[in-house]
């Protein structure tokens, strides 16, 4: 069944897990690129709003009352398993429909420092796409994946995501959250099959998008 047409973003919420312990890993991708993208607009206050960090943007939209939109940002608080409570709650609160939610979040699937835009789909294994799609009741939203690439050898999914950098390891990651910020600048902006179209680029043929 195809996913039904993604609507203009209104919110951007980045998966991860709260806590040090867990700022510098894999699992976090989600949560370096909203505050990478949090950084362009310029934001300078995170409230703690049911159950997540929460920061809203307003960004240019001739169709909009006054013309600008509201763009909530969000960091769920719950642990990645759980991220679909604060999520759907927040878009009950701010009457966001799934279809304008662009959720950020790390793929094994995708090779290490790719970004590929994605609208709709399955959890693939992923346990915060999960929650989302259990607690919104819907796979409408669209995504930006991160390319974190697949554990090395014999090492376990969890331990992978979960270990943290090395120094240099650090800086490809956070250049890479850098531009699954600019992915979502554009789907906000432009929208999402645009970003879609732009980012995958040659790998919107190879199946992977």
């Amino acid at each position: 069944m195809a996913a039904v047409q993604p609507g203009k973003i209104r919110m951007v919420a980045g998966l991860g897990n709260p806590g040090e312990e867990y700022a510098q890993t894999r699992h976090n991708a989600g949560f370096c690129s909203v505050d990478a993208l949090a950084r362009q607009a310029g934001v300078s206050y995170w409230k703690n709003q049911l159950g997540a960090e929460v920061a809203v943007i307003n960004v240019a939209d001739a169709e909009a009352e006054g013309g600008r939109r509201e763009v909530v940002l969000v960091k769920p608080q719950s642990f990645m398993n759980t991220s679909g409570g604060p999520i759907s709650k927040l878009c009950r609160e701010y009457g966001i429909a799934a279809n304008e939610v662009l959720v950020i979040h790390d793929e094994l699937d995708i090779p290490e420092g790719d970004v590929r835009v994605k609208v709709g789909g399955g959890h693939a294994g992923h346990n915060g796409l999960r929650s989302i799609i259990d607690k919104l009741g819907s796979r409408d939203f669209s995504r930006i994946r991160v390319g974190i690439g697949e554990p090395p050898g014999r090492m376990q999914v969890a331990d992978f995501v979960l270990k943290q950098f090395r120094p240099k390891e650090a800086e490809a990651f956070a250049e890479t959250c850098g531009r699954a910020a600019d992915a979502a600048g554009l789907a906000i902006t432009r929208g999402v099959i645009f970003a879609r179209d732009h980012v995958n680029g040659g790998a919107a043929s190879n199946g992977r998008h």
